[in-house]
């Protein structure tokens, strides 16, 4: 009876780790993702639309073409990457500072802190008595866990990784920046800025609807916005290099 009544008691805090355990997944995961997406996307949507600009002012001017090219992804790349590193820096040091608040509340007042995380569980629709017994087993298993991850959602153990995040996005533009690139080297130039508009919106129309399976979220509208949005920026580059090549 001992044993049975203690593993009904225990669901619910087990059911609470697991929980947690799969919102910090997808946490990471989204982390990863967003900083993917993004880097692919303006790789791709900055690199062709400077490679647009430069060709239509001149489009059998290969090496200019090449070098813009090249000093634009260089140059992008790291600004990318350097600024998802400070981005999620920024955020690891909020969650380091949630960790040392809540540490001290913890050593200060351990039992309020506790009735606390009950009242949580009651807003959660669970009963005060049943609260109760979630929030003490809780605590006495890691109670630094257990208000964090009931009331910010992250564990200390797992915080966010600015690393990892600018090493997703410098990797991320890369590849992205290389296929307008190849595309405006490859191809003789009066095709060239054609080809590239092609090749940008099958590469954007993929990466909206890769990132949306990945996220779970609708294909089609992911798809458009991508599409939109470069072909909108590679049309306004390419306006842009025509009149000013012309007028040069």
């Amino acid at each position: 009876m001992e044993c049975t009544l203690s593993t009904v008691l225990s669901l619910p805090a087990l059911t609470h780790r697991l929980v947690s355990e799969r919102k910090q997944s997808i946490s990471q995961r989204l982390n990863w993702l967003r900083a993917g997406v993004l880097g692919a996307n303006d790789g791709i949507v900055s690199i062709s639309g400077l490679l647009v600009g430069v060709a239509a002012a001149d489009p059998t001017n290969t090496s200019a073409i090449a070098i813009a090219g090249i000093a634009g992804i260089a140059s992008a790349a790291l600004s990318m990457s350097v600024g998802e590193y400070v981005s999620v820096s920024t955020q690891r040091d909020s969650e380091r500072e949630l960790v040392r608040v809540q540490k001290r509340l913890l050593e200060r007042d351990p039992e309020g802190q506790e009735r606390k995380l009950a009242a949580l569980w009651v807003q959660r629709g669970l009963s005060a008595q049943t609260a109760a017994l979630v929030a003490d087993e809780l605590s006495r298993h890691d109670a630094l866990d257990a208000h964090l991850t009931c009331e910010h959602n992250i564990a200390a153990n797992d915080l966010t990784n600015p690393w990892a995040a600018a090493a997703s996005s410098f990797l991320a533009f890369l590849l992205g920046s290389v296929l307008p690139l190849l595309t405006m080297l490859i191809f003789p130039p009066a095709v060239r800025i054609l080809a590239t508009f092609v090749a940008v919106l099958i590469a954007l129309g993929l990466t909206g609807y890769i990132s949306a399976v990945l996220g779970d979220a609708p294909r089609g509208r992911a798809v458009i916005r991508l599409l939109c949005g470069g072909a909108t920026a590679m049309a306004l580059t390419f306006f842009i290099g025509h009149i000013f090549g012309v007028t040069v």
